[in-house]
């Protein structure tokens, strides 16, 4: 037995009325019949979905140092957030030759059917994102033709009310609040106005508002 310390298992549930027990003993059997002694990370209560899960940033960061060698999972699903989140997760491994074992489905990335099954999930995982970009870009095209806007809404301010708060000396700060808009907004506004006196026009003071 190679007795390697260099093992890590990764534990979850999803919900406080649920248990590890299951799963912590049939990676702890594992383990022991591949003489291996391994460290546990585990989240108790704690969906997948989230992007904070103390138990597995803790093991995923000992992965990335270089500390584990081998990650162990009970299933694939107690992993990744979503398949493309999983993808990188399993390109990670092959890339530092790290060995993922997932002990429901039978799969390790040590073997070369591990390894196929690791390209299958990256060709579905760049489906998915494909799929998602297409019918972003459809809704996009489809609001586009009803007529709605695409993007941020524009904020408004009085230009007038501007021009004559500035000639009363007022800063882009103070105008900024009066009005309610961001600074960067009224910065603008003033550096296009200076650029247009340099060049010989003025800013059209009949302006009613303008955009951000």
């Amino acid at each position: 037995m190679s007795n390697r310390k260099d093992v890590a298992i990764y534990a979850r549930v999803s919900t406080m009325g649920q248990t590890l027990d299951g799963q912590l003993r049939d990676l702890r059997a594992y383990c022991q019949s591949r003489g291996w002694e391994p460290v546990e990370y585990v989240d108790h209560g704690i969906s997948g979905a989230k992007d904070s899960r103390p138990g597995w940033n803790q093991c995923w960061d000992a992965v990335l140092k270089g500390k584990v060698r081998v990650l162990l999972v009970h299933a694939l699903d107690r992993l990744g957030r979503s398949l493309p989140h999983l993808v990188t997760i399993i390109n990670t491994c092959v890339e530092r030759n790290i060995t993922l074992v997932s002990f429901r489905e039978n799969i390790d990335l040590s073997t070369s059917a591990g390894r196929m099954l690791a390209g299958i999930f990256s060709v579905m995982a760049e489906y998915e994102r494909s799929i998602i970009s297409e019918r972003t870009r459809s809704g996009m095209r489809a609001a586009k033709a009803r007529g709605s806007r695409i993007g941020n809404r524009k904020a408004w301010f009085d230009v007038k009310r501007a021009i004559a708060l500035r000639a009363d000396g007022w800063g882009q700060i103070r105008i900024a609040k009066m009005l309610g808009v961001g600074v960067g907004r009224i910065n603008r506004w003033v550096n296009n106005g200076q650029r247009s006196a340099d060049s010989g026009a003025s800013l059209n003071p009949s302006e009613e508002s303008i955009s951000a």
